[in-house]
């Protein structure tokens, strides 16, 4: 008896997929002919070099496409090649990322353009398995770049096309987990249009982005694989994806100190590795203290105090926590360079400097601005 039912569900798991991969291999022909009527025009999609595809999907991960349109020209101009970007000091590239977040995916990319020069003669390997080899390159990138830079039929599985294929097939597997992103991966690559990988790879990224929305009701009415939505007829859109509950965020306080003598502004370097490692911020003290604490504090670190102003709370947000910051700006009389204490590791520059020089984390703008600390995307309006 076990064998039998064994042996029927083999057959019903086979007739499962043998739908599913019917039901994937009718979204290509309505796919691409609505891709080539609405698809946007972005930079990197009209010079869909190996090295231009690849710097464009590391910036899109986590990002929206508009915030990172200027970063991505930005980037190009200063590192128009993969040597140019294995030779960047650090501190250019943090500050060319300034803005965009996620600082490692940045190092990593750096750390893969080394090793294509030195194992590729500066040429990104046109392979997928090559190219997943690469620091920072998982299989979603490595299928972008070998679809779209070379024709390779390989997907490239993100959250949208995960969406989009769940809602089109009804499928209620939890695609948080990695063995169901991997079967879509294997199912996907079997209905590719073998003439058109990238563009089909690019229109469903596209229509999980501007019609098969993740927040909000999807537009239907404009969808060209709404004939062939499964979830559409049977009105269960809105049930699909199915992901696993987010874990909650932790919170961190903080008191964040603008210490200003006459012409200078105080920044330390936080450590290489860990959260916005590289990175340059204001000193900052755990939990939120009291003017009187502060003062107390920078006088033990041979610093005289001649003004302190607040400067208002704000709270950063990031994948796994949250800080909830309290800030002052602190007028002392001489920022000593020798100064003694938790002051040790602080530099001091010139506000100006920090445009070009020293990356501060967004997490930080808030209290940037009151020095005219230009970052993020309004340092862009200086180039043009």
């Amino acid at each position: 008896m076990k064998k039998q039912t064994s042996k029927q569900d083999e057959i019903l798991e086979n007739l499962k997929e043998e739908f599913s991969l019917e039901a994937l291999k009718r979204i290509p022909k309505p796919l691409l002919k609505w891709y080539d009527g609405n698809r946007r025009i972005l930079p990197w999609r009209e010079e869909p070099t190996p090295y231009r595809v690849w710097v464009s999907e590391i910036m899109l991960q986590q990002t929206r496409v508009e915030a990172v349109k200027p970063y991505y020209e930005r980037f190009m101009r200063m590192l128009p090649t993969v040597k140019a970007l294995s030779e960047a000091p650090e501190e250019t590239l943090l500050k060319l990322w300034e803005g965009l977040g996620y600082y490692n995916r940045v190092r990593n990319l750096q750390k893969a353009a080394r090793v294509v020069m030195e194992r590729h003669g500066g040429e990104m390997p046109a392979d997928y398995d090559a190219l997943l080899a690469l620091p920072g390159i998982g299989n979603y990138t490595a299928g972008a770049i070998a679809s779209i830079a070379y024709g390779i039929p390989k997907p490239a599985v993100d959250g949208n096309v995960l969406r989009v294929l769940a809602r089109v097939r009804a499928d209620g597997r939890c695609i948080s987990e990695e063995k169901v992103r991997r079967a879509v991966e294997a199912e996907l690559e079997k209905a590719m249009p073998k003439d058109r990988p990238g563009d089909f790879n690019q229109a469903m990224m596209e229509i999980g982005a501007c019609v098969c929305v993740p927040n909000g009701q999807p537009h239907c009415e404009q969808c060209p694989l709404a004939a062939i939505c499964k979830a559409r007829e049977e009105g269960t859109v809105l049930s699909y994806p199915r992901k696993e509950a987010k874990k909650a965020r932790t919170s961190e306080e903080k008191t964040v100190l603008v210490i200003r003598d006459e012409g200078r502004v105080a920044l330390r370097k936080r450590p290489a590795k860990g959260l916005l490692a590289g990175m340059y911020e204001f000193p900052c003290l755990p939990g939120k203290i009291s003017e009187r604490e502060v003062i107390k504090y920078l006088s033990e670190n041979g610093m005289k105090v001649l003004r302190i102003l607040p400067m208002g709370e704000t709270k950063h947000v990031f994948t796994h926590k949250e800080w909830h910051m309290q800030g002052f700006q602190v007028r002392v009389d001489e920022l000593e360079k020798n100064a003694s204490g938790g002051a040790g590791d602080w530099i001091y520059v010139e506000p100006w400097e920090t445009r070009e020089n020293y990356p501060i984390p967004s997490a930080y703008e808030f209290y940037a601005k009151a020095l005219a600390m230009i970052r993020g995307k309004n340092r862009f309006l200086e180039d043009k």
